[in-house]
């Protein structure tokens, strides 16, 4: 009978062990589905980008709202939700709060701003100047193009390449014209350029935006001979330094441009080159073309001191010429004069 008791007793311990162990495994297992369910759920259904500097975050989306945080330009972010244009986020240390969706670059969309800053980087750089109005950044040239981000004023921007592009809705207007005048429809074009601008936080982006929104950082001493020669200035290069008599030296320029309105199929008809008088103290025309059909970049090499090349392609006899040019001291001369259209060109020599 004892024995029987004490077996008794040791299968009783035994259930309860068991009904233990199974209470446990019960609770591991809700308690990982729930921890599971959770973190599911908190998972970002997307990858984002800021679009813009001091993009405010918001605890809710309801009329009254506080902010949470700020993100500069091109933070990364977790979308978490999505509620009509109203994405919510979480940033890099865990805040979460909303966003409108305008305020956001996809993922797809900031690789290829990234790409186009690897390929600006490469680009030879045209000219400088620096934005006079708030400007659109996109990453194709033409105002239906996506959007980067907004540039302020006095951004300091490199020029880079030129496009001609159709002025949207500019077309219809002109067809209906020329077919009241009878004259034949000219689309109306406009400048966009590649440029790399230099944000005040030192950022650098790439993009495209009209030209007419920067104003140019001319040389000082080429500002009057570009308004004397009624040129509009597209680009200008240091050719070469001379000493300027007085024991410095002073740079000697070439300046590309052009007459008449933008969207030209050109980037540009006219070019000079200034070269400095040491007699005069003063800066001359040493040589004039007026009648190119240049594109960009021109190309400088260095060949000593005193002497520099510089090339481009023209395109005024309706097909592809490698324009070439030396300036020797104050002396400047086309490499390729065969046949009578550069023959006829007119040359000032200082």
């Amino acid at each position: 009978m004892v024995v029987i008791g004490v077996s008794r007793k040791l299968r009783g311990r035994q259930v309860v062990a068991m009904r233990k162990i199974l209470l446990g495994l019960l609770v591991v297992a809700v308690v990982g589905t729930g921890l599971y369910l959770h973190r599911r759920k908190k998972e970002p259904i997307e990858i984002g980008y800021a679009a813009s500097r001091g993009v405010t975050v918001w605890d809710t989306i309801a009329a009254v709202q506080e902010p949470v945080t700020k993100l500069d330009y091109g933070a990364r972010v977790e979308v978490l939700q999505r509620f009509g244009d109203n994405l919510k986020i979480r940033t890099a240390n865990g805040t979460a709060g909303w966003i409108n969706a305008s305020n956001l670059l996809t993922s797809e969309f900031w690789d290829k701003t990234k790409q186009l800053d690897g390929q600006t980087a490469k680009m030879p750089v045209e000219a400088a100047g620096h934005t006079v109005v708030l400007t659109n950044l996109h990453l194709a040239p033409g105002r239906g193009a996506p959007r980067i981000r907004q540039l302020g004023k006095m951004v300091p921007v490199k020029m880079l390449e030129r496009q001609a592009m159709e002025v949207p809705g500019a077309s219809l207007q002109q067809v209906d014209q020329s077919e009241s005048s009878g004259r034949g429809a000219e689309v109306k074009k406009e400048d966009w350029w590649l440029v790399r601008a230099r944000l005040a936080d030192k950022t650098i982006v790439s993009g495209w935006l009209l030209g007419r929104f920067v104003q140019l950082d001319l040389p000082e001493a080429l500002y009057d001979y570009a308004s004397s020669a009624d040129m509009h200035p597209v680009a200008w290069f240091q050719l070469d330094q001379v000493p300027d008599g007085n024991g410095h030296a002073k740079p000697q320029y070439l300046l590309v441009g052009t007459r008449g309105p933008e969207g030209q199929p050109c980037d540009f008809t006219m070019l000079r080159v200034y070269t400095w008088s040491k007699t005069k103290q003063q800066y001359e025309t040493a040589y004039v073309e007026s009648d190119v059909c240049g594109e960009l970049p021109v190309r400088i090499t260095p060949l000593s001191a005193d002497a520099a090349a510089f090339s481009f392609e023209d395109r005024s006899n309706g097909t592809p010429t490698e324009a070439e040019y030396r300036l020797d001291e104050t002396i400047v001369r086309r490499q390729r004069t065969t046949d009578a259209h550069n023959e006829s060109r007119k040359r000032v020599h200082g």
